[in-house]
This record gives structure tokens, sequence and C-alpha cells, in this order.
């Protein structure tokens, strides 16, 4: 188990410090940067030049990479291009109102995924192939198309529901369900849909094992033989798949938030990109990539230590 942790936690570090070279890097490439940004693009050649200079903008690429790459290490995301505040203060205050809307999303995700897994995996041969057909028809749909149906629907043509997430700045919670119904779901459904497609046949696969048809055979409930015959096998890769939901989810966000006008970090991000903020657009980023890679080590140990086939843990006979 210790080699196992070992392993899956290198292979996250390896994977940030490339996200962190591709992410610095994608930067870089932007056609513009934060000083005609600041300076609103009516600045001469020598101005702009000035401006560079102060902003830290004229050093090499490679001396800027590592300059920020030790000031992470050191827990230092920089300061604002465009606002000069700090931008881990930029960064949290945006960060509640992300986690509330990835929270709720999740709470729907995690229990729809697997309800539809089991409905693939478990369905008869007559039924089989028109639940598979639905669930990669729901994770096919892009994420925009899916999100503006639900709009039309509940907002325009039902009106329960409002069309925008604009949460007020001051005195409000942030767990405001009416507002976070839509994009919830918006983030929910196609996830689940993904992770119900790569889970439904593990399930298929699970229910065909011979210790599972021999209890069936025995008249044991069908409860009982899901619960001590089926789920032991399922959950290694029930957890795998839920941390790619998830992380899929997390990475969906800035599109949702754009769209509904949810002032979290996803709309921090697309807005920062637009200015040209390179140290908020780099510190977003790289945060959705540690929770990610992070959640995807946590579900290797997971994985690892839940799997019966490996001798971590044993299905009741």
């Amino acid at each position: 188990m210790t080699r196992v942790v070992g392993v899956a936690v290198s292979r996250a570090l390896v994977l940030l410090v490339a996200v962190s070279v591709l992410v610095f890097g994608a930067t870089e490439l932007l056609p513009s940067d934060a000083a005609q940004s600041r300076t609103g693009g009516g600045a001469t050649a020598e101005q702009l030049e000035q401006v560079r200079e102060g902003l830290g903008l004229h050093r090499p690429a490679w001396q800027r990479y590592l300059s920020w790459l030790a000031g992470l290490c050191r827990g230092e995301a920089g300061t604002s291009l465009v606002t000069d505040r700090p931008v881990a203060e930029v960064v949290a205050e945006r960060l509640p109102a992300t986690l509330t809307l990835a929270g709720c999303a999740l709470a729907v995700a995690v229990p729809l995924t697997l309800l539809l897994a089991w409905l693939v995996g478990t369905a008869s041969p007559r039924w089989r192939r028109p639940f598979s057909a639905m669930v990669t028809g729901m994770a096919a749909v892009p994420q925009v198309v899916f999100a503006t149906g639900l709009i039309v629907l509940f907002a325009v043509v039902l009106g329960w529901l409002p069309p925008v997430s604009l949460l007020p700045a001051e005195g409000a919670s942030l767990f405001d369900l009416e507002r976070l119904v839509l994009p919830s779901l918006a983030l929910a459904v196609p996830a689940a849909a993904f992770g119900a497609g790569l889970l439904g046949g593990a399930v298929a696969d699970t229910v065909r094992r011979p210790h599972v048809r021999d209890a069936a055979a025995r008249g044991l409930p069908r409860h009982q033989v899901a619960f001590r015959h089926v789920a032991p096998f399922l959950l290694a890769p029930a957890v795998r798949v839920l941390a790619l939901t998830a992380g899929a989810l997390i990475a969906a966000t800035a599109v949702i938030e754009m769209m509904f006008g949810y002032a979290g970090l996803g709309e921090l991000l697309v807005s920062s990109i637009g200015t040209r903020d390179a140290p908020v657009v780099q510190a977003v980023a790289m945060l959705t990539a540690v929770v990610v890679l992070a959640g995807s080590a946590v579900a290797d140990a997971l994985g690892a230590l839940t799997d019966p086939d490996r001798g971590y843990a044993r299905a009741p006979a």
C-alpha cells in the first residue's frame, strides 16, 4: 500500500510540474499582455515598454517561469498585473462560490453516476442497448447545449428558476438553492453520464462473474447479491471513475459559470484571460490542476486498497 501511495504521489508531482510548464507557456502565447490592457491600447511603444518593465514582463520567459514556480513552492502566487492586488486574495474571494457549486453538482453527479452505471450494466439484453445509447447520448451533448436547454426549459418556458446565478456580494448565503439548481444540473448530468459510460462495463463484467451467478441461482435476494457479492468488486473501479468524474466536473466550471453569470473561479479565469492577467490565470489553472491530480492520486490509493483482485479486500462468501 505504501508503494502504491508513493507511486501515485510521485506521478502527481511530475504531472504538476508538466502542467505548470504548459500553463505558463499558454499564457505566454496570448496575442497581447497586461501592459496593453492597463493602458487601454492607446499607449505608445515607449510607454508600453515602461509599463512592461514595471510589471516585470521585460525579463526572459524562462526567468519569469522559474521565479513564478519558486513563488508557488513558497505559497506565494504573486500580484495581479491588472489590479495590483495579491493573487491569493483575488482567488480566495471567488473560491467559496466555486466550492459551493462544485459540491452541489457532486451531490447530484455521484448517485446519478452509480444509478446510470447500474442500469447499463444490469439491464437485460433487450434494454441494454437503449440504456447504453441514452447514456452515451447524454455524455456526447456539448455542455453549452445542455445548459442552454436547461435555461430554455426551466427559466424561459416554465419560469420556475432564474436564468442566471449572480449572487449578491454582501450579506447573502452562497447556498442559494434556487440559483444553484440550473448550474449544478448543467455540470452534474453530463459528468454523470460520462462516468456511467466508463463504469457500466465494470458493472456488466462483475454481475456475470461465476460467484455472482451462483449466488443468484441459490435464490439470494437481489439486494443481498448486490451488496455482498457485486459491490466489493465494483468499489475500486467506482472510486477511480468518480475521481475522473469529479475532475471533469471541476474543469467544466469555467464554461458553466460564464453561461450563468456565476461569480466563481471559472468566471474569474475567463475574465482574467481577457485582460491578460497572467498571474491570476496561472493561479486558477494550477489550483484546478492540483485538485484534479490530488483526486486522481487519492483514487489510485483507495483503488489499490479496495481492489479484491489485488488481495487488499475479499468479497464475502
